[in-house]
């Protein structure tokens, strides 16, 4: 019995030497014969460049030459004939720039854009004791809401990004050295955005220099939004459409466009 044992004993420790063998075995012989898993390198961290090391990208045309410049391109985003009389104006670029940051801070950019200043002047009609806007006053505007919705919104895009460097300048020499005029672009176009559509008449006032609007949410509009409203509701929608497409344009998410806001005014002070 105790022989049987003994040879049970030596047979266990010898089937556990060579199972030791062979394990010892395939990891030294056989698993080097696999070929190797290759990991991925892990990807450099990507750092943002400081303010040092930023490069402002160059315009393909100087402040001096950027006029005629423009003239030229702008043939390919409007085929309106009367874009190009207005674009005879000088200064283009620092008029625009200095239009969008007025409008950006809620002040007309009457002043700015002469250039296309309508024939005609503001009138009003009487309707009973009451006096309205007249609507031969919104037709005035037709012409430049025809040539602004005739621009192509890419192309615009594209020309303003290529030439952003200028307008950088303008904008520094305005007063914001440090400030993204595209920005304050989207400020500005937000900033319309938010004027409501009128559905009905606007009642006005006279005042000493200038008329007062009856309804008092039309009257705390901002000058920019005012400057809007008179074109007349038409045109106001015309004008927001094409505002909304462009802010599209230049990555403005859609959730950040205020919609159309239809609005009936009052018709009297009381």
């Amino acid at each position: 019995m105790e022989e049987i044992q003994k040879v049970w004993k030596n047979a266990l420790i010898i089937i556990l030497i060579l199972s030791v063998v062979i394990i010892s075995s395939y990891f030294l012989f056989i698993k080097k014969r696999e070929p190797e898993t290759i990991l991925p390198k892990p990807k450099k961290e990507v750092t943002l460049p400081t303010t040092e090391e930023k490069k402002e990208a160059v315009a393909p045309v100087s402040m001096a030459e950027s006029d005629d410049y423009i003239r030229m391109v702008v043939r390919e985003i409007s085929t309106h004939p009367k874009l190009a009389a207005w674009l005879k104006t000088k200064n283009i670029i620092r008029k625009f720039t200095a239009a969008v940051d007025n409008i950006a801070n809620g002040q007309s950019p009457r002043k700015q854009i002469d250039f296309f200043s309508p024939r005609g002047s503001f009138s009003v009609v009487k309707k009973g004791d009451r006096l309205i806007i007249d609507h031969a006053s919104y037709r005035r505007y037709d012409s430049l809401v025809d040539v602004f919705i005739s621009l192509e919104t890419k192309g615009c895009v594209s020309l303003f990004r290529s030439l952003k460097p200028l307008f950088q300048e303008a904008y520094r020499e305005l007063g914001y050295p440090e400030a993204d005029f595209e920005t304050t672009l989207i400020k500005a176009i937000l900033e319309l955005l938010r004027t409501p559509i009128v559905e009905n008449e606007i009642v006005v006032e006279k005042g000493i220099v200038n008329y007062y609007l009856v309804d008092p949410i039309l009257e705390q509009l901002s000058d920019a939004q005012k400057h809007l409203l008179r074109m007349g509701p038409d045109n106001v929608a015309a004008i927001q459409m094409k505002l909304r497409e462009l802010a599209l344009a230049l990555d403005v998410p859609e959730y950040r466009l205020p919609q159309p806001f239809y609005y009936r005014a009052k018709t009297s002070a009381d």
